[in-house]
């Protein structure tokens, strides 16, 4: 089972690109029923485009990120979403007590996939490494 680290789903929402070849090439030798993204992820996006939003000086920028907004709501209306569970907060709570550097958000997203033993398909390998006992992948790459 695998959880889309929120670069691998901007990857997919963007549709184009060598690594969105390779990456949907991938998935499509998965099972739908196998893949899944973080209510962090939708924390992350959620946040990005409504910071975007509120930052916009003029019209086109307000319709750019309202549709992206409501992209991100659609997607994730679509995908299955894991929760930061109690099962996942002592998981954070451990990782945070061994002083794991990691920026907070990658953390409570590791947490989740550690919780639910999947696998993280992410192209952040440099920080996920850091995380002890891991299983992380980079399916934008042959």
């Amino acid at each position: 089972m695998y959880v889309l680290d929120s670069d691998h789903l901007s990857i997919l929402q963007r549709k184009y690109g060598n690594s969105y070849d390779v990456l949907a090439r991938r998935l499509s030798a998965a099972r739908p029923s196998d893949v899944f993204v973080t209510i962090i992820t939708f924390h992350e996006q959620f946040n990005g485009w409504t910071k975007f939003v509120s930052r916009s000086k003029n019209s086109s920028s307000l319709v750019r990120g309202y549709s992206e907004l409501a992209g991100v709501i659609t997607t994730f209306a679509r995908a299955q979403v894991l929760a930061f569970s109690d099962a996942a907060a002592e998981v954070y709570d451990e990782l945070k007590a061994q002083k794991v550097r990691v920026g907070t958000m990658d953390l409570r997203i590791a947490s989740i996939v550690i919780a639910n033993q999947m696998t993280l398909l992410t192209k952040n390998t440099v920080d996920f490494s850091r995380i002890p006992n891991f299983t992380f992948a980079d399916w934008t790459i042959v």
